[in-house]
């Protein structure tokens, strides 16, 4: 009697897990996956939307470059980038459709008991090619510069090398794959230094640079004041369709680019008084535009 119990019991609970994993449509169910840049706000604004919407949300970090392929090659339904397409090796840009939802500024960072302030653009190249090594060189304490950069793929490591390094080759170092891992290693290395998004400049064991004087702000992004920013975009492969194309609209309401994008220290896409070509150029938006 206790077998044949446990045989229903087992049937019982395997007819449940079919059931449970029928339960997500593919049509509801969206992955997103790379930047880990946008990240956190994606993140936010899927846990909103799932609180009014059918959809099933997964978002994941992994860098542009992962984001890129996996939508490029239809493992997911959406990759997060931080630089355009065409600026990726081995991208078939032409089959991505691109979402620009958003403007991060990238800051460089330091661990807090570092005594420097503010730094040149020249400066700072300089630190992360290996001809400023100490402080001291820069009217800090006498204490040896760790470099701590993004791994290669990464978005934010693009962006930086396009604002800040000007053609020169960045020293060797050590790399990290996301945001959150360098926040964590500058945090407990002392002498570090290394560069993030400004959603990550949470911790108190760093502080930001100026860089010329001129702070690390959204308003400084918004009219390029602050150099060092770049596009979020979310690609699909072709024209979004049914919760996918939803989610997409969602990112670009007010209630995500008027609130949540700002509470997040992003800059919204309709604050932005210049718009920066896949080139690096930099133009003021026109009215209407």
């Amino acid at each position: 009697m206790k077998k044949k119990r446990f045989s229903q019991l087992f049937l019982l609970g395997g007819l449940l897990l079919l059931l449970s994993g029928c339960g997500n449509q593919p049509q509801n169910k969206i992955t997103v996956v790379g930047s880990t840049a946008l990240q956190p706000l994606v993140e936010k604004a899927a846990t909103e939307y799932e609180k009014k919407h059918d959809g099933n949300i997964t978002v994941q970090g992994g860098g542009s470059g992962t984001g890129l392929s996996q939508v490029q090659e239809g493992a997911v339904q959406i990759g997060d980038s931080d630089v355009f397409a065409q600026q990726q090796s081995g991208i078939r840009a032409n089959e991505l459709v691109d979402h620009k939802v958003a403007v991060a500024g990238i800051a460089p960072i330091v661990n807090q008991k570092v005594k420097v302030k503010n730094v040149t653009m020249q400066q700072l190249r300089a630190i992360f090619e290996g001809k400023i090594t100490n402080w001291k060189q820069l009217g800090g304490q006498n204490q040896k510069i760790v470099v701590i950069n993004r791994s290669k793929g990464s978005g934010t490591r693009v962006t930086f090398e396009n604002d800040v390094m000007n053609g020169q080759e960045m020293m060797n170092a050590q790399e990290q794959d996301s945001n959150g891992t360098v926040q964590q290693i500058v945090t407990n290395t002392p002498g570090a230094i290394s560069y993030i998004s400004f959603a990550y400049l949470r911790s108190q064991g760093i502080h930001p640079l100026k860089i010329d004087g001129i702070q690390p702000t959204t308003q400084n992004v918004a009219t390029n004041k602050w150099k060092i920013w770049s596009y979020e975009h979310m690609y699909t492969k072709g024209q979004p369709t049914g919760e996918t194309k939803q989610f997409l609209k969602y990112m670009l309401s007010a209630p995500v680019q008027r609130k949540m994008v700002k509470e997040m220290k992003y800059i919204s896409i309709h604050d932005m008084q210049v718009k920066k070509a896949i080139d690096g150029k930099v133009t003021p938006v026109k009215e209407g535009q």
